[in-house]
This record gives C-alpha cells, structure tokens and sequence, in this order.
C-alpha cells in the first residue's frame, strides 16, 4: 500500500482526507502539532507529532514512510487574527511550508498537493473567478497561500516538483458517518458557530456587517461540502500518479448563499430559531466569493453533489449534538 503523507491531518478538513484516503486504499501518514487539531481525530493511519519548522522531524518521517506524496493542509486560517498578526501567518503558513517543500524535494516525494484559498482572489465584485481571475488577496492569510503557490511553482521548475493547487470556496458539513466532524476552539466558523447559538451554547451569533452590496446585506459566500472536497483531493493525487503534471484548480459549486440564507437553512434544518446579534463588518472580508470555474469537473470529473445547504446543514448538526474531541 502506498503512503501519502498529511500535514494537518488530525485537523477538520485533514481528518476527512485521511479517511477517503484510507477507504481508497492508501495509508495516511499524519505529521501535526495538534496546535489547532486534535489526536483523537486521527483514526485512519500512523499518526506522526512534530512541526513544520522542524526539519530534521521531517526528515525523519519522510525516510520512514517514503510516501509517494504529501497532501498540506496544516495552516493558521483565521482572517482575522491575519489582519491583527500578519507576522504569525508568513511565519507559520510561508515559513513552515518552504521547510516541508524543502523536505520532500530532498526525500524524492515529487508529488504535492496543496490546499490553498479562494481568499487569494480577493474582493472583485462582480467578477467570475476562476482560475486565471487576477489573484489580489485582502489579508495575511490569502497572502501567505499565494507565496506558497509561488513556491511550488519554483521548485517545480528547478527540482520537477509537480503539485496540484486547490482553491476552494467555503468548506462546511461532516463525516455523516460521524467519525470526525469540525470542532475549533476556539470556534470561528458560520455553521458550528449558528449551531452553538441554537444549542444555547454561546447566546447568539454575530452577523459581521449588515450593509454590504448585496440583496440582503450580509456577506455572499460558495459552501462546498467537506466530503466533496476531500474527493477533489484524492482526484487530484491520481491525476500527479498519472504523470498529468502540476494544474490550478478551483474548487466551488458556483453557487453563493449569504449570511442571512444559511440562517434561514439552518433554522429549518434544526426546527429552532437562530440568535443573532448584528455587528460591524470584519476587516478583511470580501463582499462575495464565488466560483465560476468548470476545470474541476472538465479535468478530474469532480462533482459536489452533497453541496447543497440541507446536506452540509444537517451532516454538521448531527456531528454538533453527538461528536467531540478531547485533547
């Protein structure tokens, strides 16, 4: 069986990858610092502690699994720490990133697939992105996805490093099978936090700008089912086993949902009401991101069929009332 080694894998989107992995018959290697993921997430493969900065650690993994590929996930994603802490996102997501490339070029591991953002787009209201739309990122954290896509690009040129570059749109939902779910502490994304605020766990949700142009005021954003995309990413390690080479791929359904739609699914999903208390716009938001790319489903015959609102609304509420990790 071949090794694929997972940066991040005992993190939320991590943890899914590993599994669809695991059912494809691969091993995942898990490398995490458990910084942001948990251990009890990793269920299906070797898991491996150690940080990305540290090289001889790598090292080390790298000659005791020789995997045919990494899939990199491990990152800080916070838009909003980015904007407060730009230092800590070049220095994480850049820094630890050039040392695992470094890695694995070194190990032979010529196949890398990278989880990057549609947040390296910017805000181009009114644009359809897809892959060749002008990259113009509004914080640290796209910022530092786009150096690293830069990064691939050179080591593919000077070692024949070949990589396959995801951008993908908002992740949600979980494992309906319930083994891993999304679980952040602390927590910053929509769904598990509107689900929190109908729990009665936190008292509301705040709606982060109210007067943005768009019909209903709220942000407008492509949610992607976690287990679709976790599909994309096996695709695309097949697709670098094949010898295709290195391609960009975006990773959305095409279709936007604002703040305010996903409460109103969100409420009939659960038959509870959601609190919600309006705030200011959050610095370092874009107005909408969508995506207008076909190159997923024209090259990799990828298809996000469980990204509806109903199926990420209810697989994330049934991991919310039963799953967790502990550290």
């Amino acid at each position: 069986m071949k090794n694929v080694l997972v940066t991040g894998g005992a993190g939320y989107i991590g943890s899914h990858a590993c599994k669809v992995l695991r059912d494809q018959g691969y091993v995942p290697v898990t490398y995490d610092n458990l910084s942001t993921g948990w251990e009890d997430a990793v269920k299906f493969g070797p898991f491996e502690r150690g940080d990305l900065q540290d090289r001889a650690r790598l090292d080390e993994v790298f000659a005791k699994y020789e995997p045919v590929a990494v899939m990199h996930f491990a990152a800080f994603s916070q838009v909003g720490e980015a904007m407060r802490e730009p230092g800590k996102y070049w220095h994480n997501n850049v820094g630890g990133s050039l040392v695992l490339i470094e890695a694995a070029v070194a190990a032979g591991c010529l196949n890398f697939v990278f989880s990057s953002t549609c947040a390296t787009y910017g805000d181009q209201d009114g644009v359809v992105l897809d892959e060749n739309s002008a990259q113009m990122p509004l914080n640290a954290y796209g910022a530092s996805k786009r150096a690293i896509e830069d990064i691939l690009t050179d080591f593919g040129a000077s070692d024949g490093l070949n990589s396959v570059i995801f951008r993908y749109f908002n992740v949600a939902g979980c494992d309906p099978d319930g083994e891993v779910g999304e679980f952040h502490q602390p927590e910053t994304h929509l769904i598990p936090l509107m689900l929190d605020a109908i729990e009665g766990k936190r008292p509301a949700l705040t709606v982060f700008g109210t007067d943005y142009p768009t019909p209903d005021g709220t942000c407008i954003r492509d949610y992607v089912h976690v287990m679709d995309l976790v599909d994309a990413h096996v695709l695309g390690l097949k697709w670098l086993e094949d010898g295709k080479g290195s391609r960009v791929f975006n990773l959305g359904t095409g279709k936007g949902f604002s703040v305010r739609e996903v409460i109103d699914h969100s409420s009939s999903v659960t038959n509870k009401p959601v609190p919600i208390v309006e705030g200011d716009r959050r610095a370092g938001d874009a107005v909408a991101l969508v995506s207008g790319s076909t190159r997923a489903n024209a090259e990799l015959g990828w298809s996000p069929e469980r990204s509806t609102l109903q199926r990420m609304i209810s697989d994330a509420w049934r991991w919310h009332q039963n799953g967790h990790y502990d550290k």
